[in-house]
């Protein structure tokens, strides 16, 4: 079953104006289907095999006879000398656009390589999880509760007898091995496999880089450089706070996202929807859950603007989006019909001019709440991030 990607578009755009486009982003967020769905006309070849790895690193002039292009290079890291050459391809025929799709997902050598070697010739793009935008126009159904176990990874939707529990347990093993082993010196998987789970417990919380090390029991330096692996891996991502010099009682610290719910589940041990529903943590999941698709949709070329969280001591805005002067407040509410925007309202009248307040929540249908708040869907917020209210 295919699923059809929001990035087509933007990716063929981009292919329109570049000799090279990199689509990277975590495994198994359907890379390489995209791009095959979206160049047929490409030929493929995938480095994953090491034969073809080592005659595109070791010898990449008779590695592009046999694959010319228009080609797609799927897993493209894994020859990191193919990327200078591919410059001097390109320099030769800069007219010719969309020559090379490449995928990869350990961004650590590939985008080591985009930059070094082709600069000002390459766009690129990251492909996430499944939004429910895209899900929903699929025809797929679920409920919230579903989809907060199951996450956005597409294997999951396109084989729903699969377990997730057990996608995760698998997912987790390959990403421990195959990935951190070869781009990290990690001591012990077993301790990077406590800070994940630890790292789970707080998404969607402000990020305490020293509790977190002294939770897990391994030095500040080393949990930086972990969180940055994350993040580089698709994996997570750092909501940075509001601030500005009139507002200098505002935390400075970022919030701290896993870009998948499915994965954070697995890792806090909520498996099942009845631990779901009984975990404390079911307000924060969901607060992420919006997050997530707040962050496709751009990675997908919807909205624009700067998005961030405000925070002082006594007031938070789980959502702030500031485009060109103007700022959009939001919160994440599990409720099914919230009664009031809580501390949006106080938040409010400390800007000028006032905006408009929104409740993301499990409505089915949005409604306006009084005239300046509205509540919303998550099939709403690309609307959101356009400006559009209701």
């Amino acid at each position: 079953m295919w699923i059809p990607r929001l990035l087509k578009s933007d990716l063929k755009r981009r292919a329109a104006q570049r000799p090279v486009v990199v689509v990277t982003g975590a495994r198994q967020t359907g890379k390489t289907s995209l791009v095959r769905h979206t160049f047929p006309e490409h030929s493929y070849v995938s480095l994953d095999l090491p034969s073809i790895a080592e005659l595109a690193e070791r010898d990449p002039v008779l590695f592009l006879k046999e694959y010319p292009a228009p080609l797609i290079v799927d897993e493209v890291q894994y020859a990191p000398a193919l990327f200078r050459h591919l410059k001097q391809v390109i320099d030769d025929d800069r007219q010719s656009m969309g020559q090379f799709i490449l995928t990869g997902s350990q961004p650590f050598p590939l985008m080591q390589g985009v930059t070094e070697s082709l600069a000002g010739r390459v766009a690129i793009l990251q492909l996430g999880g499944l939004t429910f935008r895209e899900l929903k126009e699929a025809g797929l159904h679920f409920s919230m509760e579903e989809l907060l176990l199951r996450g956005g990874f597409p294997e999951l939707y396109q084989r729903p007898e699969l377990s997730a529990e057990d996608f995760y347990h698998d997912y987790v093993a390959s990403y421990l091995e195959r990935d951190l082993r070869a781009q990290l010196q990690v001591g012990s998987l077993r301790e990077f496999e406590r800070f994940l789970r630890a790292a789970a417990l707080r998404s969607s919380h402000l990020l305490n880089k020293a509790e977190l090390a002294r939770d897990i029991g391994v030095s500040a330096p080393t949990t930086a450089s972990w969180l940055s692996v994350l993040e580089r891996s698709g994996l997570a991502a750092f909501q940075e706070p509001w601030f500005s010099n009139q507002t200098k009682a505002l935390v400075k610290s970022p919030k701290l996202h896993l870009l998948d719910t499915g994965l954070t589940c697995f890792l806090m041990g909520a498996t099942s929807e009845d631990t779901l529903l009984g975990s404390p943590f079911l307000g924060a999941l969901w607060e992420s859950r919006v997050y997530i698709e707040m962050c496709h949709l751009r990675n997908a070329g919807i909205g624009s603007g700067q998005l961030t969280f405000w925070r002082d001591r006594g007031k938070e805005a789980d959502f702030l989006l500031h485009r060109a002067g103007n700022i959009q407040l939001a919160d994440a509410k599990w409720a099914m019909n919230p009664t009031g925007a809580g501390s949006l309202e106080k938040i409010r009248n400390e800007l000028e001019p006032p905006p408009h307040l929104t409740l993301f929540c499990r409505t089915p249908n949005p409604y306006r709440l009084s005239d300046h708040v509205s509540v919303l869907g998550l099939e709403n917020v690309s609307d959101w991030l356009c400006g559009k209210t209701l």
